[in-house]
């Protein structure tokens, strides 16, 4: 069955559910899981270059703290249901790009992330990263509401 089990997570609690959601189909298969977050990087014009400089080192580092901080959360989940736990944080101007490319990289046979809710005319015009995923992915993926 799905051995190695991806979870994108983005802070929100919607992204925490679907991550116990894939820790326990984890501890159930007797697999691993990895979770991983994007975070969009600092997009500059070029004015001030020093200012904007300054600006990107303090953006990215609290990016990455907070990333940190995701991600710790999910690993605490994994190590109460003694599932064995990886992490990726990575930049990325399409978090679903980052999270196939991920799945394919480290051969992962499932993917589960949280859907945000978006129905109607604000999915169609902003889309959803899981729609994304669910179209690209090679791999089964479950949404969790």
């Amino acid at each position: 069955m799905f051995k190695h089990i991806l979870i994108p997570v983005d802070g929100s609690e919607l992204s925490l559910r679907a991550a116990q959601v894939g820790i326990e189909q984890a501890r159930l298969t007797q697999g691993k899981v990895t979770a991983i977050h994007v975070m969009s990087p600092f997009h500059t014009i070029s004015y001030m270059g020093a200012v904007l400089a300054a600006t990107e080192f303090a953006y990215n580092e609290e990016a990455k703290v907070n990333a940190q901080r995701y991600l710790d959360q999910v690993k605490a989940m994994a190590d109460a249901a003694g599932v064995p736990f990886d992490s990726v944080a990575d930049f990325g101007d399409q978090p679903y790009e980052c999270i196939v490319q991920t799945c394919k990289d480290r051969h992962a046979d499932l993917i589960v992330m949280g859907s945000n809710g978006w129905r109607g005319m604000t999915r169609l015009l902003l889309g959803s990263e899981t729609h994304k995923v669910l179209l690209r992915a090679d791999v089964p993926v479950l949404v969790c509401h």
